[in-house]
């Protein structure tokens, strides 16, 4: 239907947040230069920038503009279209709260309610796992035409993927959680949502990984799902040099193998120590036995990934009905820079999750209640020190990182 179709001055397009029951400035927020809440209407526009348009040349596409490989998340995808949808308007309404002819009337009417709405096609992204497929469909990848970069297209220049649910929707939150959202909707959680991601950002690896048509690139494997600093190291013919790499723990595969990218793994085991202690063997042991597997071959690593999914899967659901209390969400950054997860953060993808679920777990505390949004921002230099540490793929040293994060974390622990 298009974004015009929510922009009525009575509807999303004032430009002051003075509504009763909604702010009703959304599409301006939406629309928002200086933030990064205004990305998603941007992310058309950006297809036409010097860079998209060099990406384009070395993939032999064309412009980008007109390239379903590139529309599928730089637009809002619809098998068909109203009189008011725009290609321009980038990622709209509709790409995260769903195609809305079915309810676009009905949500604004005398007596609606958010059930109707969503029983007629309004996606519920108050519920972690349903907010969770629709960002992971651009935000990592998914089956759909021209949402998967590939390894193919990061070497054309396209950013490296990277995603943590509750950060990424605290940046693109475009309402209030005041007392009436929580009284239709229930008070988010921003350690739920922040785990749930984990978990099926996992799920939606190991699925994609899992398919013949993704996993795989004529002779080589597709090593979008790889670790990319496991190959992108300096190359040492030196007989005295001494190697970049750390052993990881978490990994037991031969020595110059390229390592799958277990950032949401290492994660979920910070998670799963603390809320699901009785799930934490089976799960250190699920991933050790999908990491082995990659050293066997791809049937065997297909096979064990399928069995890794169906845990994350457990994992999401686990989730999704834990409260996650103040104690727990202290005990999960903890576990983060503990010694029993820190010395797997030997590559650059993993060290920028912790990074992130630090400043995620801390947020969700203040947003609770649990700790004062002014004794939070006392910390900030300690977390901005972490996130320092990783502003720079080529520039990180795991030792030095994990210096940071464990002082960060040490200082959080303050607020206990």
């Amino acid at each position: 239907m298009g974004v015009a179709s929510c922009a009525g001055s009575t509807c999303h397009g004032r430009n002051e947040a003075d509504g009763e029951i909604v702010r009703q400035d959304e599409l301006m927020r939406w629309q928002e230069e200086s933030t990064p809440g205004g990305a998603h209407s941007r992310a058309f526009r950006v297809l036409g920038e010097p860079r998209s348009l060099a990406i384009g040349k070395k993939l032999g596409i064309g412009d980008p503009r007109s390239a379903e490989m590139c529309l599928g998340c730089h637009a809002t995808p619809a098998a068909s279209t109203g009189p008011r949808f725009q290609l321009s308007d980038g990622v709209g309404c509709e790409a995260c709260h769903g195609p809305a002819e079915g309810w676009l009337s009905s949500h604004y009417a005398t007596g609606a309610s958010h059930a109707n709405n969503v029983a007629r096609g309004l996606i519920p992204l108050n519920n972690p796992k349903a907010r969770a497929n629709v960002c992971l469909d651009c935000h990592f990848g998914s089956t759909n035409k021209g949402q998967f970069v590939d390894h193919r297209i990061m070497a054309a220049g396209h950013p490296r993927i990277s995603f943590e649910l509750d950060l990424f929707s605290t940046l693109q939150q475009h309402h209030d959680e005041d007392a009436d959202y929580i009284q239709r909707k229930g008070r988010t959680s921003s350690v739920r949502f922040w785990a749930v991601g984990q978990a099926m950002a996992l799920d939606r690896s190991l699925d994609l990984f899992s398919r013949p048509s993704f996993g795989t690139e004529g002779l080589f494997p597709e090593f979008y799902f790889y670790d990319c600093h496991s190959c992108h190291r300096r190359i040492y013919d030196d007989p005295d040099a001494r190697p970049t790499f750390l052993s990881n723990p978490g990994r037991p595969i031969p020595t110059g193998m390229p390592p799958y990218n277990d950032e949401n793994m290492i994660m979920l085991a910070a998670a799963v120590r603390v809320v699901a202690p009785d799930l934490n063997s089976a799960y250190q042991e699920r991933t050790r036995a999908f990491h082995a597997a990659m050293g066997q071959g791809r049937q065997a690593a297909v096979t064990e990934a399928r069995k890794l999914k169906q845990f994350a899967r457990k994992l999401a659901d686990r989730f999704s009905r834990s409260n996650f209390t103040r104690a727990q969400t202290f005990a999960i950054m903890d576990s983060i820079a503990s010694e029993a997860i820190s010395p797997r953060f030997t590559d650059y993808e993993g060290a920028v999750q912790s990074v992130m679920a630090v400043d995620t777990l801390l947020s969700g505390l203040v947003n609770d209640g649990a700790v004062s949004a002014r004794a939070a921002n006392a910390l900030r230099i300690q977390i901005n020190d972490a996130y320092a540490a990783v502003a720079e793929p080529n520039a990180f040293r795991p030792t030095a990182f994990r210096r940071e994060l464990g002082g960060a974390v040490r200082t959080i622990r303050t607020l206990k």
